[in-house]
């Protein structure tokens, strides 16, 4: 399984990002997706979750009511929508395909996960 993650950069505080994470070697609507993050000095961070059909989906409560993860099993692709964003959500951001999460997680832990991308960086200026 590879997942390739895109769509960081530098944007302002307030603005917006909309990352990507391209899936290959997989059927990828049979893996829970998930989204984390890593500041510098820091331990890597959920972020979201989303199930396989992506009916349900979770989320840290840093980044409730600005982000949104979602998922297009058709073009194997899952999306993390990024709006408000503040200086402290600068980091890298990965994204991990999990084929089951556990129970009452809900793949908020990265144990939870089989296979990662090589990250993206996300930079947000005040």
């Amino acid at each position: 399984v590879q997942l390739q993650a895109s769509g960081g950069g530098l944007v302002q505080v307030g603005g917006s990002l909309r990352l990507s994470c391209a899936a290959s070697g997989c059927t990828f609507s049979s893996y829970r997706m998930g989204w984390f993050c890593q500041a510098p000095g820091k331990e890597r961070e959920f972020v979201a979750a989303i199930s396989w059909s992506g009916r349900s989906t979770f989320y840290a409560d840093s980044v409730k009511g600005r982000f949104t993860i979602s998922r297009d099993n058709a073009k194997n692709t899952l999306y993390l929508q990024m709006n408000s964003l503040k200086p402290e959500d600068t980091a890298v951001y990965y994204c991990a395909a999990a084929r089951e999460f556990g129970s009452g997680s809900y793949g908020r832990t990265p144990s939870e996960y089989d296979y990662w991308g090589q990250g993206t960086q996300v930079t947000v200026s005040s």
